[in-house]
């Protein structure tokens, strides 16, 4: 049958609460001699996709499970928050869908203090899962300890009847205290009488027992209480480590069952993820049309709206150019099977701008697409601009298309509310982001928790190095970049103490939130994709971040609030009140060569224009003295961190004004490098250089860019 398995396990995913990070879970259990674990994380499958990925990775078989609340009473109830433990494992596809069925209703039916079901649905979802009696907080030995032997008999019974035949397990527990002590003999009797099965676990929440200190830390900072505090929920006991099967197997080594049972419930739990497939809801088309002849026609119609648009302002074009481009990219998006999410999108960007919400005119790699262009997704000709479609779709690379859009920061949730009404509340969904304990804070919560003095905890955060593009520093390597923090590590003993218990625990995740753009759309209700949960204003999200839920197959559609089309919108109705009808301002029509702005970004007057207004910017527009709407792009392009420091700016600056030979690395680059002056600027140039130079096809050359970008 094999050894021992742990069944009972808290990773980070267990907020504040559990220590046992995702990268540090597997090498841990290959290192115990062990090939399977459970994860049990309080309440919440968080973590099921991540963890999910790393144990393949690992060559672990991961058994899916949950902590979940039992509601003393309905789970609808609000008057009493009274809820016990209760472990539950998936041993197949139906027990994996009821795990998540059951989260997603905890938070979304029965959130009371904690996500709460109750028994009767339970009993109504049960197939396909192994259930455990959980710990000192299970209701089964709660009922023993407020009402007696006979009364718990009662309980355990009720368990063993929702769950199918031998699928409910009571559980021992290895923890020191004469509480446990008494619970494990009690079960050890009511199995023999009751005829239901024994299994030991250990309630892990840290790797090792030295991770004990820190944990209790932790705990103090989840429930916002002092060390000193006597009365503050802890651990008495540094037993919730992972123990090793000989250390299990030693402690119960005169109930052989109950390690055997772990062994027997592994190998029935065999959970396997059908992951990358994709979920799109069904866009409905009018009849007699699908979905590819409906996009078709609408194509040809904006691209008719966009031809008269510029016969009206006088700028010569060729509608074959364009017709053609359209034609190519309409093959590549039916192929794909992608004109649904086409057809989503438009629908949504249409609508908003019917009904006067600005849109963004388009940015990321969609601004390449002509149909998009033609659609009215976006507003960047990528054709005068030399935009390239298989940036956003490669043939050659089937992923899913995602198009960056940017609504009016003060009616971005009117348009979420369109989607919602739309495809229904229950299809339409955020998604989950995590925060985590960073160097800087975790320093400051341990700090509140040792009752530091403010002022001090203060100062010795504030040692630590100012994040690096969002990046924090280890606390480790902040000790050894900074002299002052290292003297204080080497030379008193609480500061050393609080600065390694900051390495031991940051990282972890401190709170779920809610992604500012994302949201995903489904066919059905979202928990039959993936676990959900509630966010503060009742909205639904996701449990799953943003790279695990696309990857249980759901489509994410970025709906970003911009404060700056706000600004423009007020800017602009304060200009047309000034004006007399006929002759108002319309943002989308003005000329891109009025030389009077080119004078005003070339003196860096731009406090407050988007992108051209931080300081380093502004200094960088004084020597570049931009004169066309190219050289802005270019600069936007240009301002980051491996053009400035390697030389390229200056270098563009100098061959734009003359002061530099324009040279270009082969004569052949001459036209993909002129508009900047031979300097490599986009990423676009680098596709068309692989194209030129290796022969590549544009697809092939996008996963060079890819893999460039790495």
């Amino acid at each position: 049958m094999g050894g021992f398995t742990h069944l009972h396990l808290h990773t980070q995913y267990s907020l504040l609460d559990g220590a046992i990070r995702v990268k540090d879970l597997f090498p841990k259990v290959s290192e115990l001699g062990m090939d399977t674990v459970a994860v049990t994380d309080h309440g919440n499958m968080f973590g099921a996709i991540d963890l999910y990925t790393e144990a393949k990775a690992a060559g672990v078989k991961l058994i899916f499970g949950c902590e979940t609340y039992v509601a003393s009473t309905d789970r609808h109830d609000r008057t009493n928050r009274r809820n016990y433990h209760l472990i539950l494992l998936a041993k197949n596809d139906v027990g994996y869908k009821n795990l998540s069925f059951l989260n997603s209703k905890g938070y979304l039916e029965g959130f009371y203090y904690n996500p709460r079901i109750d028994k009767q649905i339970l009993r109504d979802h049960s197939e396909g899962l192994v259930g455990l009696s959980a710990c000192l907080g299970g209701e089964i030995a709660q009922t023993l300890e407020k009402n007696g032997v006979a009364a718990a008999e009662e309980v355990a019974k009720e368990y063993k009847d929702i769950f199918s035949p031998g699928d409910f397990y009571l559980e021992l527990m290895p923890t020191p205290t004469p509480e446990q002590d008494t619970l494990n003999g009690e079960l050890k009797r009511m199995a023999k009488k009751l005829s239901m099965p024994l299994v030991a676990t250990n309630d892990c929440h840290y790797v090792n027992r030295s991770d004990a200190a820190a944990h209790d830390v932790l705990m103090a900072i989840q429930t916002g209480k002092s060390l000193k505090d006597e009365k503050r929920l802890k651990h008495v006991v540094d037993s919730y480590y992972m123990k090793s099967p000989a250390e299990m197997e030693a402690t119960f080594k005169d109930c052989g069952e109950a390690i055997e049972n772990t062994a027997k419930i592994a190998a029935m739990c065999n959970v396997k993820l059908k992951l990358d497939q994709t979920f799109l809801p069904t866009y409905k088309v009018p009849e007699g049309e699908t979905l590819d002849t409906y996009i078709g026609g609408l194509v040809d119609k904006g691209l008719d709206r966009r031809f008269a648009t510029f016969a009206a302002r006088g700028i010569k074009f060729d509608p074959d150019q364009y017709r053609e481009r359209c034609k190519t990219e309409l093959a590549v998006i039916q192929k794909m099977g992608f004109s649904g999410y086409f057809l989503i999108v438009w629908d949504f960007i249409n609508w908003a701008k019917e009904h006067g919400i600005p849109v963004g005119p388009g940015r990321g790699s969609g601004a390449g697409s002509a149909v998009a262009w033609a659609l009215r997704i976006t507003d960047i000709d990528p054709i005068e601009f030399k935009l390239l479609f298989e940036r956003f779709l490669n043939p050659e690379r089937v992923s899913m298309p995602d198009f960056d859009v940017d609504f009016c920061m003060n009616r971005r949730d009117e348009v979420i509310k369109y989607v919602q009404d739309k495809y229904g509340r229950e299809q339409v969904g955020q998604i989950a982001t995590f925060h985590q304990l960073k160097a800087r804070g975790v320093i400051r919560d341990i700090a509140r928790a040792m009752e530091f003095p403010f002022a001090e905890a203060d100062k010795l955060a504030k040692l630590v190095p100012e994040p690096v593009q969002g990046k924090s520093p280890p606390v480790r390597e902040a000790i050894e970049q900074t002299p002052e923090l290292k003297q204080l590590y080497n030379e008193s003993p609480l500061h050393r103490e609080l600065l390694d218990i900051a390495a031991s625990l940051e990282g972890l995740n401190r709170h779920a939130g809610m992604h500012a753009a994302g949201i995903v759309i489904a066919e059905k209700p979202l928990w039959e994709y993936v676990p959900c949960f509630r966010g503060q204003n009742d909205e639904i999200v996701t449990q799953f971040a943003m790279k695990e839920v696309e990857k249980a197959g759901l489509v994410k559609f970025d709906f970003l609030g911009l404060k700056t089309l706000t600004v423009i919108q007020t800017a602009v109705r304060l200009v047309n009140l000034q004006r007399p009808p006929g002759e108002e301002l319309d943002i989308d029509v003005i000329p891109k060569d009025d030389a009077g702005v080119y004078k005003m970004i070339a003196r860096a007057d731009t406090t407050g224009v988007f992108q051209l207004e931080s300081s380093g910017f502004r200094e960088m527009l004084k020597t570049l003295k931009p004169d066309c709407l190219e050289d802005i792009v270019a600069a936007v392009a240009l301002y980051r961190p491996g053009p400035l420091e390697g030389g390229m700016v200056q270098d563009f600056i100098e061959r734009k004004h003359g002061r530099k030979k324009v040279e270009y690395i082969h004569p052949l680059l001459a036209e993909v490098l002129a508009d900047t002056y031979g300097v490599i600027v986009y990423q676009e140039q680098v596709m068309q250089i692989a194209q030129i130079m290796g022969a590549y096809t544009l697809g092939g050359a996008d996963l060079l860019r890819r893999a460039m970008g790495k």
